[in-house]
Parts: C-alpha cells; sequence; structure tokens
C-alpha cells in the first residue's frame, strides 16, 4: 500500500447554509429523542461534532435556535398548504378540507417534536412574539381562503382563534395517538365548516 493510500482525505468544509441545515437537523433529532429541554447551544454542538463556536454563529443563543426551528416547521407548513390550496376546489368545502387535511398532515410530519418546541417558545415574551406572528399569519391566510363565504369576508377575530385552538390540540393528540390523524382531520374540517356558517348566518 502506498504512503498516498495511507493518507486520510480531508474532512469537507461545509458551507454556511450546509452547516446550518445540519446542525437543524441534528437538533430536531434532540428534540424527538429527548425533549427541548435537552436542546442548549452547548450540548447542539456536541452532538454535531462541532466547536461552540460554530453554534453560536448561527443561532446566537437558545431562544434564536428555537425561533429557528419554529420558522422552519412554518415555512414548511405554510408551502404545503399554499400548494393544496392553489389545487382545491373553490368551494367552502374543498377549502377548509385542504385547511384541515394540511395542518393535521404538517404536526404529524413533525411528530412530537413541535409541540415542545411550541410550548418553549412561551418561555419568554420575545419568543411568544414571534410564535403570534406565525398564528396571525396562519390566521389571515385562513380569512383571506374562507372570507368569500361569508357576506362582506366578516369572519371574526372569535372564530378565527377558535379554530385555530382547536387546530392545535387535534392535531397533537393525533401526533400522540390519542386519536388518529383521519378523526383529527375530520373534526377540524367539521369545525372550520361550522364557524364560516356561523359567521354567514349572522348577516
Amino acid at each position: 500500500m502506498s504512503s498516498s493510500e495511507l493518507q486520510v482525505k480531508p474532512r469537507r468544509r461545509l458551507s454556511r447554509e450546509d452547516r446550518q441545515r445540519q446542525l437543524l437537523d441534528v437538533a430536531w433529532q434532540m428534540v424527538r429523542a429527548e425533549g427541548t429541554d435537552a436542546l442548549t447551544l452547548g450540548r447542539l454542538a456536541e452532538q454535531a461534532g462541532v466547536t461552540k463556536p460554530v453554534v453560536y454563529d448561527h443561532f446566537s443563543t437558545r431562544s434564536g435556535l428555537l425561533a429557528a426551528l419554529y420558522q422552519e416547521y412554518d415555512t414548511r407548513q405554510t408551502a404545503l398548504m399554499d400548494a393544496a390550496l392553489h389545487a382545491s376546489e373553490a368551494t367552502l368545502a374543498g377549502k377548509a378540507r385542504v385547511i384541515a387535511s394540511s395542518y393535521v398532515e404538517c404536526i404529524l410530519t413533525q411528530g412530537r417534536e413541535i409541540p415542545g418546541v411550541s410550548a418553549a417558545l412561551a418561555s419568554s415574551p420575545e419568543l411568544e412574539a414571534i410564535k403570534c406572528g406565525y398564528e396571525s399569519a396562519f390566521m389571515d391566510k385562513c380569512r383571506a381562503q374562507l372570507g368569500p363565504f361569508v357576506e362582506g369576508g366578516a369572519l371574526s377575530a372569535a372564530g378565527l382563534i377558535g379554530m385555530l385552538g382547536a387546530a392545535e390540540a387535534l392535531s397533537h393528540a393525533a401526533a400522540m395517538a390519542q386519536i388518529t390523524p383521519q378523526d383529527a382531520e375530520e373534526e377540524l374540517f367539521q369545525s372550520i365548516v361550522a364557524m364560516v356558517q356561523r359567521a354567514a348566518q349572522a348577516h
């Protein structure tokens, strides 16, 4: 065997984008296996096989890491729902079915991690504000899609907040195997339709 064959190839240095992708993937794995309480920047560096400064360079704080995880989840959820809404029937049932199925599917795809990350976001005013921002954007999307089925497009904030609460509770129950995904989707679908019908009857 020649000396060149004995040489170990140097480890390829990841681009900043690829490194962040690796760190987020490891962070999701840690949350899945150990919960959000175990997720610290130091532990993430250890699990990812990098130095602490590398992790701090990407996220600065634990709050920044949690926010990045939730943002990634929200981006995936938004893309999934947008594509499904674009292809859906322009009926109340069609739009409601897509909203229900997309929400439940995205939570199930992320598994048990999102409830923990979502709860952790409520641990500080800064993180709570980030979560509220994403929730407001989701409700605005639902208002835009469902409003045409109500005279004047008047869906109440209370109705939309109730719909969001039902979506979170049912999806998380399905993720924890307390109910089936099909039951979660159907109950959420019925809740959305009922909300819109109540608003329509009020006008």
